[in-house]
């Protein structure tokens, strides 16, 4: 038998005793509060079977008027106390419920913030969601329909089969008598439900994962007039999931037949059994009266437990995903015994990194150091493991071989919290919350003084664009910011990134994006925030690094070169290779050389950007 196999033939093994320990112990006296009126309205059934004979005995076979009184008030207790212990325990079940699913949501997303960027190239956003969402839908399930729906049909069943028992043990037996043939037949329904309903929620998670792309790509979907691809890509994973889900209700709805099948052959064989001697006079009406109803009572709450069981098997796939990332645990985790961050600002240094993806490898012995309090920039060809060196600084990735230190540290031997604290990361995708422009600045910090913030607004030109929205710093930003331009989104992460004082910076290609006169000012913005801090600058547009104070050239995920933007130059290698290809000065004379490199590097001043022939004209005639 596979492993596979053996999962599906216990399909709950382990998994109660898991929510348990892990959501449920702490509401442990409410459960009980629960369970205790949950067996109070369950045994209800048994005495309203049971209550059946000296009704039709005692009062309607005897003409006994006085007795009807105390009959009918005794049913009307039944019923009252079956209904208030309903209230109380269908209370009590739904506080432990909305709680737990609380609890397992906020410990989902906590586990998932924690992983490595390994976790998230493999599970896609869809794919998480759907785990969070409708995943945890399925701890509701249990304590709604498993719990709740089990506890109380199984005390019911209990208390009528006890009825039926102390009036004839031989009757109850010929009523159950087609149990026993049902039981191959449901172990197979179930495992049919199991298998079905995991393949339902896998097609769950990838429909999320199709929306999820549809929606934040919806630009490229409309530019590329892929509607009608994307509506029949859509169509085809639905279809899917709709013919999975049949089947799920169809295995689920085969075991509540079954039950009723076997209620059925139950009742025809108590009529043939029983009604002879009913009519030969040794039971009373009264008797079978009150067996019938208590088996006709029993069969409902077994039906219901026939039904569960499909609500489990489909409740325990989802829980088994819960359980699976709740219990993954990261591989990039802050060491036992840390050592503490550097305090001033710090020089860093790469010694012989190396990395790789599978069989690709992105860093070949990478060495270089970025001295501290100055700027380095780091440029080279797409590919050349630019991108990697940051997520190396910041550990989102840890190097094969090597040491990549910050102020003599090596970046492994600090508290994942400590390291990520020393930097601010401003990139070309300025990310921005659906929250308000003071939100995204402050992110939650409550020790920012207004004059604090407002310090960070001016040095990165936030101000500027305040006054021309409607709610000013109370502004909702909107999805991934669209409410703000790209030259707007970038002064607020860098006024995010001044507010943080960290005493590391990284820009990544944060002004490719922008128009000239939205790069002059968010320059501008860049330029006071490396101030006094360590700054490394990766970009392709080589114009923006000109005055970096090293630049380190990367090739093939090694470091070919290294110097000033003049040395480089002169040297004539891959960057000055770069520049050329980007400023295509070869050809010129030196004098045309140096007037094109002062036109291409002098900030904008015009309200519009200018052509580079309007420039140099511009230039001639002034």
């Amino acid at each position: 038998m596979s492993e596979t196999d053996k999962t599906e033939s216990k399909p709950g093994k382990g998994l109660l005793v898991w929510l348990w320990r892990s959501f449920l112990k702490k509401y442990a006296w409410l459960l009980l509060i629960s369970i205790f009126f949950m067996a109070i309205e369950g045994s209800m059934l048994g005495a309203l079977s049971y209550m059946m004979k000296p009704m039709f005995d005692n009062v309607f076979a005897t003409g006994n008027t006085g007795a009807l009184w105390t009959v009918g008030l005794i049913f009307l207790g039944i019923f009252c106390t079956r209904g208030l212990s309903g209230l109380v325990q269908k209370v009590t079940m739904s506080h432990i419920a909305q709680n737990t699913a609380a609890d397992v949501r906020r410990k989902l997303l906590e586990r998932m913030m924690i992983q490595d960027n390994s976790f998230h190239q493999t599970h896609p956003p869809g794919y998480l969601i759907q785990r969070v969402q409708t995943d945890v839908q399925s701890i509701n399930n249990v304590w709604s329909a498993v719990i709740t729906g089990a506890g109380r049909d199984t005390i019911s069943l209990i208390a009528l089969l006890g009825v039926a028992i102390s009036i004839d043990w031989k009757w109850t037996v010929v009523a159950l008598i087609g149990t026993p043939i049902l039981i191959l037949p449901t172990v197979a329904a179930q495992r049919f439900v199991r298998r079905r309903a995991r393949e339902a929620r896998d097609l769950g998670a990838t429909l999320a994962t199709r929306l999820d792309e549809v929606f934040h790509g919806i630009i490229p979907v409309k530019l590329n007039r892929l509607e009608d691809y994307q509506s029949n890509r859509f169509n085809e994973i639905t279809n899917t999931y709709v013919k999975t889900e049949v089947r799920v209700m169809a295995g689920s709805a085969t075991i509540t037949a079954m039950a009723d099948v076997m209620a059925g052959l139950g009742f025809l064989a108590v009529l043939i059994f029983g009604g002879g001697e009913i009519i030969s006079g040794e039971k009373t009406v009264g008797q079978f009266m009150s067996f019938f109803t208590a088996i006709g009572f029993a069969f409902e709450p077994l039906r219901r437990l026939g039904a569960i069981s499909g609500i489990w098997q489909v409740a325990a796939s989802g829980i088994e995903r819960i359980k699976e990332l709740i219990e993954s645990e990261p591989t990039l985790v802050s060491p036992k015994n840390p050592m503490p961050a550097p305090q001033d600002t710090p020089e860093i240094r790469l010694e012989a990194t190396k990395l790789a993806y599978g069989d690709a490898k992105v860093l070949r012995g990478a060495t270089f150091t970025a001295e501290a309090g100055k700027t380095t920039a780091i440029v080279g060809a797409s590919g050349a493991g630019k991108s990697t060196v940051f997520n190396l600084l910041t550990r989102l990735v840890d190097p094969q071989s090597g040491r990549v230190t910050i102020g003599g540290v090596p970046t492994g031997a600090m508290r994942l919290e400590d390291l990520r604290d020393m930097f601010s990361v401003v990139s070309q995708e300025a990310l921005l919350f659906d929250e308000t422009v003071r939100e995204n600045i402050v992110l939650g910090r409550t020790d920012v003084s207004e004059a604090k913030l407002k310090s960070a607004l001016d040095a990165a030109h936030v101000t500027d664009f305040l006054k021309k929205l409607p709610q000013g710093l109370d502004t909702p930003v909107g999805p991934r910011g669209t409410n703000l331009s790209g030259g707007q989104r970038q002064r607020v992460v860098i006024a995010r990134a001044l507010l943080r004082n960290t005493p590391i910076l990284l820009l990544d290609e944060a002004t490719s994006a922008l128009d000239a006169q939205s790069e002059t000012v968010v320059q501008e913005a860049l330029d006071k925030l490396a101030k006094g801090r360590t700054t490394l600058v990766i970009a392709h547009r080589l114009s923006t690094v000109r005055e970096a104070d090293k630049i380190v050239v990367m090739d093939k995920g090694q470091v070919v070169d290294e110097g000033t933007h003049d040395e480089l130059i002169a040297r004539g290698g891959i960057y000055a290779s770069l520049y050329n290809m980007q400023f295509n000065t070869d050809g010129m004379t030196a004098e045309e050389r140096a007037m094109k490199n002062a036109i291409v590097t002098e900030p904008a001043t015009d309200t519009a950007p200018r052509s580079w022939f309007g420039r140099i004209l511009g230039r001639l005639v002034g």
